[in-house]
């Protein structure tokens, strides 16, 4: 059903009446099941319909939440698999030494095309620097490589949660995490 506003029509489920609950006699039957006021019936009407209303925007506001979640999660994963093929690139790149985690290489490109790591900046090249610079990169202990311009954040970002680590071990059992100190 629905109403001429095209809303569907709301109904109100009353108490069943009986005239003897519980199997016992009430005083007045009349005053206890009386029907009472129209309007009454109406206003009830509209509680129920402004609940339904309630239950349908707060239902509306939270999947809108999770839609977000969602979003910023599709970008994290895409995020995750771009990095992880420039890593598996980076890792495939010749290199004539040992890579060790926590140094940096760079990458400089041959006129062949092959790309290749060397322990040398292109300022400790300098003017006679052999081949194309492309960028530089720092091997952390994961096996994934930080782009040179991030270095700082990406450090800073480990060194947080290294604290985090440490401030949790250290503290007695909680249910509730402990973030003091960590933030500014």
């Amino acid at each position: 059903m629905s109403s001429p506003n095209n809303r569907p029509v709301t109904t109100v489920a009353l108490v069943e009446n009986s005239s003897n609950p519980t199997n016992v006699q009430l005083v007045s039957a009349y005053q206890t099941n009386r029907i009472g006021d129209p309007s009454d019936l109406v206003e009830l009407a509209r509680q129920v319909q402004k609940a339904d209303d309630f239950v349908r925007a707060n239902a509306c506001n939270r999947l809108t939440v999770i839609a977000e979640q969602i979003r910023i999660l599709q970008e994290q994963a895409r995020r995750v698999l771009e990095e992880a093929k420039r890593d598996a690139e980076l890792h495939h790149a010749a290199c004539n030494v040992v890579k060790k985690p926590g140094n940096i290489y760079y990458l400089y490109k041959r006129e062949s095309g092959q790309r290749y790591f060397s322990i040398l900046s292109p300022k400790e090249w300098g003017p006679s620097c052999p081949h194309e610079f492309l960028a530089a990169y720092k091997l952390q202990h994961d096996m994934s490589w930080t782009p040179y311009e991030n270095i700082e954040k990406r450090d800073a970002e480990i060194n947080i949660i290294d604290k985090l680590l440490n401030e949790q071990i250290a503290l007695p059992s909680s249910t509730e995490p402990n973030f003091r100190g960590l933030t500014n």
